[in-house]
C-alpha cells in the first residue's frame, strides 16, 4: 500500500475527530488540511509501517495543540447543545476523552498520539469526566450486591458531580428504587445477592424508559450473548476507577447527543 493510500483511508475518521474536537466542521477541516500539508512537505512524519492511523492523528494533534487557525471552537455558545458541553472541557482532557470514546484508540495509542505517558492520559480522562459531569450531572442508580464495590462506585460518581439515588442489591430493589425516582444513569452488576439478575432488572427498566447503562461485572460472558437488547457499555471486574469515570461521562454525553438528534429530527 502506498503512503497516500495509507493516509487516505483514515482521513474521514480524522475529519470526524476534528469535527468533534473543534465543534465546527470548517474549523476541523482547516486543521486536517494543515496536517496533510505538513505531511506533503515532510512525508517522513508518517511512518506507514508503524500504525499509520496513530501516526496521522499524532501529526494532527501536534498541529492542533500548537497552531490557532481560528476561534470557532472557542465560541461554545454557537455550538449545538450536546457539542456545547464537550466544547467547555479543556483542550487536553477533551482530546483524551474523544480519542478513547469516539475514535476507539487503546490507552497506549491515545497516549502516543498526545505524546504523553499512560498515567497522564488516565489523569486527563478523569479530568474530562469531572468537567463533563459538571455540565450534565444526573441521578445514578447503582445495582450491586457487594457493599465495598457499591460504596466505591458511589464515591466515583459523586466525585464526578452526580447524585446517587440508591444502591439496589436485588432485581426487585432496583425496580422499587426506580419507581421512586427515575435515574439518568444505571451502573449494574449482573449476578446479584439473591440469585436474581442485574441484566434482567435493567431490561425491565429500559422497557419503560430510556436510560444509559454501564454493566460492571466479573461475568462479562453472561452479557455478551449476542441477544438484544444489549446496552452499550461493559466493564470487567476488577476495574480501574479512571475507566469507570470515562465511561460514565461517555455514556451521558452520547445519550444527550442522541436525545438532541431525536429532537432535531422530530422538529
Amino acid at each position: 500500500m502506498s503512503r497516500s493510500q495509507a493516509i487516505a483511508q483514515h482521513v474521514p475518521f480524522l475529519r470526524r475527530y476534528a469535527r468533534a474536537l473543534t465543534g465546527d466542521q470548517t474549523s476541523g477541516d482547516a486543521y486536517v488540511a494543515a496536517a496533510l500539508e505538513a505531511l506533503v512537505k515532510d512525508p517522513t512524519l508518517l511512518d506507514i509501517a508503524d500504525q499509520p492511523r496513530v501516526a496521522l492523528y499524532q501529526v494532527f494533534s501536534t498541529i492542533w495543540n500548537s497552531v490557532e487557525l481560528n476561534d470557532k471552537a472557542d465560541r461554545v455558545d454557537d455550538l449545538k447543545p450536546a457539542e456545547r458541553h464537550l466544547g467547555r472541557i479543556a483542550a487536553m482532557p477533551r482530546q483524551a476523552f474523544l480519542l478513547i470514546s469516539v475514535e476507539g484508540f487503546s490507552e497506549q495509542d491515545a497516549a502516543k498520539i498526545l505524546n504523553i505517558d499512560s498515567q497522564k492520559l488516565l489523569d486527563l480522562i478523569d479530568e474530562s469526566g469531572r468537567e463533563l459531569a459538571a455540565e450534565i450531572a444526573t441521578d445514578v442508580l447503582i445495582i450491586e450486591d457487594e457493599a465495598l464495590i457499591a460504596l466505591d462506585l458511589e464515591n466515583i460518581v459523586e466525585n464526578l458531580g452526580h447524585r446517587t439515588i440508591g444502591v439496589a442489591r436485588t432485581q426487585s430493589e432496583a425496580i422499587a428504587l426506580s419507581k421512586k425516582k427515575r435515574p439518568g444513569l444505571i451502573l449494574a452488576d449482573i449476578q446479584l445477592a439473591d440469585g436474581s439478575s442485574g441484566l434482567e432488572a435493567v431490561n425491565d427498566l429500559i422497557a419503560t424508559f430510556e436510560v444509559p447503562v454501564i454493566f460492571i461485572t466479573a461475568y462479562p460472558e453472561r452479557f455478551l450473548t449476542g441477544e438484544r437488547p444489549e446496552p452499550a457499555f461493559l466493564v470487567s471486574k476488577p476495574y480501574q476507577k479512571s475507566v469507570i469515570s470515562a465511561l460514565v461521562s461517555q455514556a451521558l454525553f452520547f445519550e444527550r447527543n442522541a436525545v438532541q438528534r431525536k429532537k432535531r429530527a422530530a422538529g
